[in-house]
């Protein structure tokens, strides 16, 4: 499965083990292809480098998720989209439909009203986890 995971839930379970969100990266991260964009990985790297989160994160978590966006498969973005009522989360709709996504994974509210994003489904970690998608 190809799946589209947000800054936020990368942010999450880098800050806290053993939660919903860090056991829904661990699980795209073991079984699925993770993708990313060019810009949803600077997006990640400058987050997780501001000094107040950067405290929060152990340097194994930081490690964790710069190795795992050097697994990822980088995604050209060649359609725009603009449909979120959150114009910074378009990113992660344009991730999923340009790389042919099977699912997005996201705590987003902005993004989870539109389930589903042109027959991708957004669904929440805990669904994921659940193996609700």
């Amino acid at each position: 499965m190809r799946v589209v995971i947000d800054t936020n839930l990368f942010v999450s379970a880098a800050i806290k083990a053993h939660t919903v969100p860090s056991t829904a990266v661990n699980r795209a991260a073991n079984r699925d292809t993770l993708l990313k964009s060019s810009v949803t990985e600077a997006e990640l790297m400058e987050v997780i480098d501001r000094p107040y989160l950067a405290r929060l994160i152990a340097p194994a978590a930081r490690n964790r998720l710069v190795e795992l966006m050097a697994l990822s498969e980088l995604v050209t973005i060649i359609e725009r989209i603009a449909a979120c009522r959150d114009p910074k989360d378009d990113k992660f709709l344009e991730l999923a439909v340009n790389g042919r996504a099977d699912l997005i994974v996201t705590g987003d509210n902005d993004l989870l009203v539109l389930n589903p994003f042109r027959g991708i489904p957004i669904v929440k970690p805990a669904a994921f986890v659940q193996g609700a998608q």
